[in-house]
């Protein structure tokens, strides 16, 4: 079997709300999602999600190779890109073609991804987070009573420049989650939006109503000193690593002893996961995955030992995505289609040029110009479209 193509495609994820963190907030209730489809000669295909920009300088690595090679392939576009560097839209390319050839390879196996990397269960425990800090109060507690509805007993708070704002959203997400767990888990995601100072207090804050499983990004993404710091000031646990590309920037941070749980992010890839994982592993430290449209490295996260939780975001799938997964019991079921057990109907897709494939130019991923340098908390202006909120079940 050899690669012989590519098709790069997209569609949208329709989360029937807006969806945000304390950097900003979604202009609408859909968000674009990259499909990538890699072609064999075979006439399998592979699927993987997630930004892929620069394909046309990764594919060559690839081209003409048999996919069934995934590790090595994984080495060979690193090797590729060597001398510009492999971080940011080049990682992300590269761990969307490292998705589509596990899904070959499974496939090409007749056997789901998740049993093909040598899981025993095909169920993932899960956390419930709604990426919530555009809803109310009201539209949140709606949001994670259907999670609640499916078993979830943790779930994560986006928040961080507001504690008055914070600690009763906190508080619901506890009450609702509560009906499962008598203390369902707390997380609390501030996306890098404080310096060491105003996280030790900000944390320690909360901790005085609540008690916090983790604390996400308190800091910034490498300061392994800060973090390390951080983590004798707090009881909570520190939770990052998902905006990490490669395995050397993990390096320094483990060095510093500065995470009590280490993050990696769907869209870098299925080998990246693993690879992660086991250098966690190597430091007693459990590895959590951060969630992405549909949920692929799902079945990885199956198959290593030291999983501690999997993020869901939604309880729905992409527009297009036909994808062999359940939720129930407080996490994710993997179902026994082969690969990935992704499905994509093209013809339901959004077309070349529509707005799933135009950048934002506001929201979660845009870093405000006072984060980590606000004096007192300001209140929240939170543009967002009157709509109604879908009902999460």
């Amino acid at each position: 079997m050899k690669i012989t193509g590519y098709r790069s495609l997209s569609t949208v994820h329709d989360w029937g709300r807006v969806t945000g963190d304390v950097n900003g907030v979604q202009s609408g209730t859909t968000t674009p999602v990259p499909v990538l489809v890699i072609e064999t000669d075979a006439g399998i295909e592979g699927v993987g999600l997630g930004a892929h920009t620069d394909i046309a300088r990764v594919f060559p690595a690839v081209e003409g190779e048999d996919p069934r090679s995934v590790v090595a392939l994984y080495d060979r576009m690193l090797d590729w890109v060597f001398k510009a560097g492999h971080s940011g839209s080049v990682f992300g390319t590269i761990g969307a073609v490292d998705m589509a050839l596990w899904d070959l390879k499974a496939k090409a196996a007749e056997e789901p991804l998740w049993r093909m990397l040598g899981a025993r269960e095909r169920f993932v425990p899960g956390y419930a987070s709604g990426l919530e800090y555009g809803l109310t109060d009201e539209e949140l507690a709606g949001l994670y009573g259907g999670f609640a509805d499916r078993g979830f007993k943790a779930g994560k708070v986006k928040g961080g420049r507001d504690l008055d704002r914070d600690l009763p959203r906190l508080e619901i997400v506890r009450d609702v989650l509560g009906r499962n767990s008598r203390r369902p888990a707390l997380m609390f995601d501030a996306n890098e939006a404080w310096n060491q100072a105003q996280a030790a207090r900000y944390v320690a804050a909360i901790e005085e109503r609540l008690d916090l499983t983790w604390v996400e990004e308190p800091l910034r993404r490498w300061d392994a000193a800060g973090m390390a710091a951080l983590r004798g000031k707090v009881r909570a646990a520190i939770a990052s690593g998902e905006n990490l590309t490669g395995l050397e920037q993990y390096r320094p941070l483990l060095d510093a002893k500065a995470l009590d749980i280490v993050q990696v992010g769907n869209v870098w890839g299925i080998t990246h996961f693993l690879r992660v994982a086991t250098l966690a592993h190597g430091h007693d430290l459990p590895v959590s995955p951060v969630a992405y449209n549909a949920n692929p490295i799902a079945h990885a996260a199956a198959a290593v030992p030291n999983l501690l939780t999997y993020e869901v975001q939604d309880l729905h799938f992409p527009v297009g995505l036909d994808v062999d997964q359940e939720f129930d019991d407080g996490g994710i079921v993997l179902g026994d289609r082969p690969g990935l057990g992704i499905v994509v109907d093209e013809s339901r897709l959004a077309p070349a040029g529509s707005a799933a494939d135009l950048p934002a130019v506001a929201g979660p991923h845009i870093r405000p110009e006072r984060a980590a340098l606000r004096l007192v908390a300001e209140p929240d202006v939170i543009d967002v479209p009157a709509v109604p909120l879908r009902p999460v079940s």
